[in-house]
């Protein structure tokens, strides 16, 4: 979320409009200040330290060369997606896709909504992916990066 809507006092109740949290998650938060952002977050109990993927897949942003900026990881029945155009974020959320064809679904249908052309655009996978899911990727991107 964009850093001037972020409340730490009110970082639940903001989660909890976008997505089912349990009683016992505890909700975290970290800045990705190269986007003006807060990631928000949460986690089974407090003794979970670990960043969760859409961290990384954030911190990945950079390491793309093209003015559209997409990062992908499809890891444990979900996608990390983030999606900027050269300084703005545009997109960076999870997506329930069990598989790979679920997956590409949902990349899409957010460069459908962003109205990017994926033929102009390259996209970087943070997650291994067989040699028929990259070259179902290169039907539809310029090229298809590992990062």
């Amino acid at each position: 979320m964009p850093t001037h809507f972020f409340n730490t006092t009110s970082a639940r109740d903001l989660l909890a409009e976008v997505a089912s949290l349990k009683g016992d998650e505890v909700v975290k938060w970290v800045d990705i200040p190269q986007y003006d952002a807060v990631l928000v977050y949460a986690v089974p109990s407090e003794s979970v330290e670990a960043m969760p993927e859409l961290y990384h897949v954030l911190e990945a942003l950079p390491l793309c060369r093209d003015y559209n900026k997409i990062v992908a990881s499809h890891k444990e029945g979900n996608l990390y997606l983030a999606i900027a155009q050269g300084g703005s974020l545009l997109l960076a959320n999870v997506f329930e896709a069990p598989d790979f064809t679920t997956a590409e679904y949902y990349i899409f249908l957010a460069l459908k909504q962003l109205q990017l052309n994926p033929e102009v655009s390259t996209i970087c996978l943070r997650s291994l992916v067989g040699p028929e899911e990259e070259m179902s990727l290169y039907r539809y991107f310029k090229s298809v990066e590992q990062i």
